[in-house]
């Protein structure tokens, strides 16, 4: 746990699942910048509705705690990680509402503070769904560090909400500046989008936070021309769902199966649901599980896991989160059923498989993905 330094003061802060060895911060160069900010402007004003988006582990929530924020984001580790860091800095969970990404806020808004997402997709989707909320005086300000901002993002906020501009850098971060325009009519939003999976009949949706909205990606290709059927009995897991996909053509391939569909995702099992719904109705036997992987998850209790694990949390790679999906999946299963992985080459999965489950096969590769699979 490392301690943040701010104008509202000093905070404890990790990131969720806490690690004792955590080299990764809480907070960046960003959430510093815009809270120095805010404490410069006098900002919030008293009784000032606020929300604040995408706020990767809490720590602005924490410091403007008192101002009792709503919190919206994408990811049940980011909530999970705001309720811990509220603990640690003895504030009540009640100082503030946390909302996922598809709940709508209660305004009208009177200050909205936005961390800059890494998916393009994603900004332009919150910025559409604020934007019914906001009156002529809501301050917007975005904040990111200056890498992750271009000039298609600034774009974003000029086309949906108002006039924009950015700051000077400090530490490698900047704020943005959007200026709200009642006049303006950015049209509809885009979002869900959509597109046919191929050789199939089904039209597959996907929230603007999923991983391949657009169309299939090539590793999750490559697993899905590998994936096992069986008319058996056995329940089936697709861990790091995403919009559902792998386990939609597992349910195919295996009709006898009872299915769960994991992620830690709000978007990408909403997606999912959707998905299988369409495909299935109600004719199947379907969980869909929105958590930290599978670590509330039965133990011994699935037969097949299949999972395109991510690296990165948020913004930041991380590759402690292959392992902690590995070691989960390793507790989930029964006795003789298996994991089956797809990634890059590079990311050598087949190493973490080995410690964990003392083996590791090959189903197949190409140049840049390899298909893995460990049997407990």
């Amino acid at each position: 746990m490392q301690t943040l330094t701010v104008p509202q003061g000093e905070f404890k802060l990790a990131r969720y699942p806490y690690r004792a060895k955590e080299q990764l911060r809480a907070w960046d160069a960003a959430d510093e910048y815009l809270l120095h900010h805010l404490h410069d402007e006098g900002l919030p004003a008293q009784n000032a509705a606020m929300l604040i988006l995408n706020d990767d582990s809490g720590a602005l929530a924490t410091a403007l705690a008192p101002h009792h924020p709503q919190a919206l984001s994408d990811s049940y580790l980011t909530h999970q990680a705001t309720l811990a860091n509220l603990q640690h800095n003895d504030r009540a969970p009640d100082d503030i509402r946390l909302l996922h990404s598809l709940a709508e806020p209660t305004g009208p808004l009177d200050l909205i503070l936005c961390k800059i997402p890494k998916s393009l997709a994603f900004l332009e989707d919150l910025l559409y769904r604020i934007r019914p909320h906001l009156h002529a005086g809501t301050p917007l300000i975005g904040a990111g560090m200056a890498r992750n901002i271009h000039t298609s993002t600034l774009e974003l906020f000029e086309r949906i909400i108002g006039p924009t501009r950015t700051s000077l850098a400090q530490k490698k971060a900047r704020l943005i500046f959007s200026t709200y325009d009642n006049a303006l009519d950015p049209g509809p939003s885009p979002y869900p989008t959509q597109y046919a999976l191929e050789n199939t009949e089904h039209t597959l949706i996907s929230h603007a936070n999923v991983f391949s909205r657009e169309r299939l990606d090539i590793g999750t290709r490559l697993l899905l021309e590998h994936l096992p059927a069986s008319d058996k009995q056995r329940t089936i897991v697709d861990l790091c769902c995403g919009n559902g996909i792998i386990g939609l053509v597992a349910a195919m391939r295996n009709p006898q199966a009872e299915l769960a569909f994991a992620d830690e995702s709000f978007m990408a099992v909403a997606s999912a649901n959707a998905n299988f719904q369409a495909a299935f109705g109600r004719t199947r036997k379907v969980s869909f599980i929105v958590g930290d992987g599978l670590a509330d998850a039965a133990k011994k209790n699935a037969e097949l896991i299949l999972c395109n694990p991510p690296f990165h949390q948020q913004q930041a790679v991380d590759n402690a989160v292959p392992w902690r999906l590995f070691q989960q999946s390793h507790a989930a299963l029964k006795k003789g059923g298996e994991l089956w992985v797809v990634g890059n080459r590079h990311l050598d999965h087949h190493v973490k498989l080995k410690r964990i489950f003392g083996h590791c096969e090959t189903v197949a590769s190409n140049r840049k993905f390899v298909v893995l699979r460990a049997k407990k």
